[in-house]
């Protein structure tokens, strides 16, 4: 499994990046994370706010930092439906939730 974080590396991004790490560590988990801060690139995943979440090339969440329990069950389903995921904790408030 891939794990990438998407956003330019605000606060907000390096705390989504804490939380997928802690989450990982306590599932025991075995993830390649790596980190997308490039906006174009970014865009192509159709994230529009940032932090964002993709899990294998498929972008699951954005404009909100997940907590690290939401992360597990997030990481646990994809385990479960072996790696079919889909968004969610979409954040639809509008405007920038980065920085």
């Amino acid at each position: 499994m891939k794990i990438e974080i998407l956003g330019i590396g605000c606060p907000k991004c390096k705390q989504l990046a804490a939380n997928v790490e802690a989450a990982l560590k306590e599932l025991n988990f075995q993830a390649e994370i790596g980190k997308v801060t490039d906006i174009d690139k970014i865009t192509e995943y159709g994230v529009m706010m940032t932090p964002g979440i993709a899990v294998d090339g498929t972008a699951v969440s954005s404009g909100k930092v997940l907590s690290k329990d939401e992360i597990k069950k997030l990481i646990s389903k994809c385990k479960a439906t072996g790696g079919n995921v889909e968004k969610t904790n979409h954040n639809t408030s509008g405007g920038c939730c980065c920085c």
